[in-house]
């Protein structure tokens, strides 16, 4: 068997098991149970299988296009480039999504500021379009509202009130709700039909809805502006080495400092006995080690992330003494963690060049407004 041959079965399987993957994830997700292999009687079907389409097919699209969207433009400014190596990942008990999505590998050393740009901005904007599509369809094409009771029959004794009588007797998380961006909110208030809107909690359950929900959340993933992410091609880009070197830290420790703003507050040190204090002295201390870790690359200089560690968590527990309220998303802290010690804060190298041409530069700062619209600042909201 020839390489490119090798090459395009291995493409390929992968392709077809994150097909599969997300199909399985999908139907979870819409019908509320889940798939139990080996069992003589599963809660999921064949028929509900087959149901999972209708987030899998939308959703890979959405991704593949992304990903194509790289390919081609790479091919253009002939940069060597690998097909899209899909990430099947499907765990059950409604815990994934079916893939941890795909990435493109470039075989070439990229010298040209204008190539990263050429190559970062071409993925985002090419799924944004189709996720756009994607929601509107699925906003427009709501079914009616009775639809929630076929997943929940046990809502109906409280109708259409049900929300105001299920989600306390859950336990904390037992439902989540997609948190809103500015694209989204749009499309609830202004696009769909108000009498098919399902509760914040229910758009799990909606296949087209929670595809392109994803697909937004993924976007500005992929769009903020730090490192080697799309968002950091685009704007190293627009503003150049020198400016970057100093903006892309700087987003990275405000980025930081939000995900962690309320992680720990004062008043949590002044309930409880000796030993509830001491183990939540544990945790910070903990959390400070994590920080280090995410800010260690920022600097040669270890100490420097040490003490930007610090201060970010001072900084969090001054504001959270002032607001008590004021509480950012701990789910980004992952993320913070992999931009910080595995993906970079900076950006590589290139040769000088020219500064970006007008179009280009308008190009850059409309996936700059995209990353706005499709950025939440809390994506997902669990029940309490």
């Amino acid at each position: 068997m020839n390489p490119r041959t090798k090459a395009y079965l291995i493409h390929g399987s992968l392709f077809l098991i994150t097909l599969i993957t997300t199909t399985l994830a999908g139907a979870e997700w819409m019908y509320g149970r889940l798939f139990i292999p080996f069992e003589n009687n599963p809660t999921l079907g064949w028929a509900e299988f087959w149901s999972g389409l209708q987030f899998s097919v939308p959703f890979l699209a959405i991704l593949t296009v992304h990903e194509f969207g790289h390919y081609f433009t790479a091919k253009a400014n002939q940069v060597r480039v690998t097909l899209p190596y899909y990430i099947p990942l499907w765990i059950g008990l409604g815990q994934s999504i079916g893939t941890l999505g795909a990435f493109i590998r470039i075989q070439d050393y990229i010298r040209s500021r204008r190539k990263y740009f050429d190559i970062g901005i071409a993925g985002p904007l090419a799924g944004f379009v189709l996720a756009v599509i994607v929601l509107w369809y699925g906003f427009t094409h709501l079914p009616p509202a009775e639809y929630i009771f076929t997943i929940h029959p046990e809502y109906q004794q409280y109708g259409f009130s049900y929300g105001d009588y299920v989600y306390q007797k859950l336990p904390p998380g037992g439902s989540v709700a997609l948190g809103d961006n500015l694209l989204f909110w749009f499309f609830k208030n202004f696009v769909a039909d108000p009498s098919r809107l399902p509760h914040p909690f229910e758009m799990i359950h909606y296949p087209y809805l929670m595809a392109g929900y994803l697909a937004l959340f993924f976007t500005s993933l992929n769009l903020i502006p730090i490192g080697q992410l799309d968002g950091g091609h685009i704007l190293y880009g627009l503003i150049g080495r020198e400016r970057f070197q100093w903006v892309a830290p700087a987003l990275f420790i405000l980025f930081a400092f939000y995900a962690g703003l309320g992680f720990f507050k004062p008043a949590d040190f002044a309930v409880g006995d000796d030993s509830f204090f001491y183990n939540q002295l544990l945790s910070l201390g903990l959390y400070i080690l994590f920080l280090y870790v995410s800010f260690i690359r920022i600097s040669n200089n270890r100490l420097t992330g040490l003490l930007i560690a610090l201060a970010v968590v001072a900084t969090q527990f001054l504001f959270s003494w002032l607001r008590p309220e004021w509480e950012g998303y701990s789910g980004f802290l992952l993320f913070i963690f992999i931009l910080g010690r595995f993906l970079g804060v900076y950006h590589p190298e290139t040769e000088p060049e020219p500064p970006l041409d007008i179009n280009r530069k308008i190009l850059g700062w409309l996936a700059l407004i995209v990353f706005i619209l499709c950025f939440s600042p809390k994506p997902f909201i669990f029940s309490e």
